[in-house]
């Protein structure tokens, strides 16, 4: 695992970009495993920024999100594949037919997992999977546990997690309380995972997820035992690390 702190959430965003773009640029026909939430927002802008000046062709790119709400429609403003169209699908080159998003609307739960896992499967996996880190230690959806759940699955979302997911809705009882997520072994399965995680209210599962013991009660700690991991994350997310690793402070390239 190499963990690369930064000064603050644009630096985060800037390095992050950095390696998603290398990625693009290397492999134009990657399949890129995305995020959405509050933390990839920087991340996505830079991104964008890039195509415009034409550094960044997504043309032959592939992208499959992590999860979607259950019982929101495509164009449902809170959707996230809303969130994916308006922050970034509809400023980029990437074809209409390479963008996969679970079903939100779909009426048998079961058939959308099997159906996604076979989506992923078929695309050849993730080359590069973006992460970010819920204040559960939740990755996707795939909310704390008595086991690892395996693949894409319909989970019923913490009250916590409604909680800070209440703040892109009109009040908390609008936010949905079950989506679909892409399950542990196809994150695991992607060939490098990029985690990103910004902000002192991270700091303690951040160290629990990097150097606690691993466990589904701590769904991020399982990427300890991913082989190609690079960890983000700001001074003030690192900040109850220090002295449990030996990174530095690196440049912005």
């Amino acid at each position: 695992m190499k963990i690369l702190q930064t000064s603050n959430y644009e630096e985060m965003s800037r390095r992050a970009a950095n390696i998603l773009a290398a990625q693009v640029t290397l492999f134009p026909q990657s399949v890129l495993g995305l995020a959405t939430g509050a933390t990839p927002l920087g991340i996505y802008r830079e991104l964008l920024r890039r195509y415009e000046t034409e550094e960044l062709d997504f043309s032959g790119v592939r992208s499959v999100n992590l999860d979607e709400y259950c019982g929101l429609s495509a164009g449902d403003p809170n959707s996230y594949r809303e969130y994916m169209r308006k922050n970034l699908f509809s400023h980029i080159n990437i074809r209409p037919e390479n963008v996969h998003i679970p079903d939100g609307m779909a009426a048998d739960a079961q058939e959308e997992c099997r159906r996604y896992d076979e989506l992923i499967s078929a695309l050849g996996g993730i080359d590069l999977q973006l992460l970010g880190l819920g204040m559960t230690g939740h990755i996707g959806f795939n909310e704390p546990n008595d086991s690892f759940d395996r693949h894409t699955h319909k989970v019923r979302l913490s009250e916590r997690t409604i909680a800070a997911n209440a703040r892109q809705f009109r009040s908390i009882d609008e936010v949905p309380r079950t989506a679909f997520t892409m399950g542990i072994g196809a994150i695991m399965q992607a060939k490098r995972i990029l985690l990103v995680v910004s902000g002192k209210h991270k700091a303690d599962i951040l160290k629990e997820a990097l150097f606690g013991p691993v466990t589904p009660r701590v769904p991020a700690s399982i990427l300890q035992f991913h082989p190609d991991v690079t960890v983000v994350a700001d001074e003030e997310a690192l900040s109850l690390s220090a002295g449990l690793w030996n990174g530095q402070k690196e440049e912005v390239l």
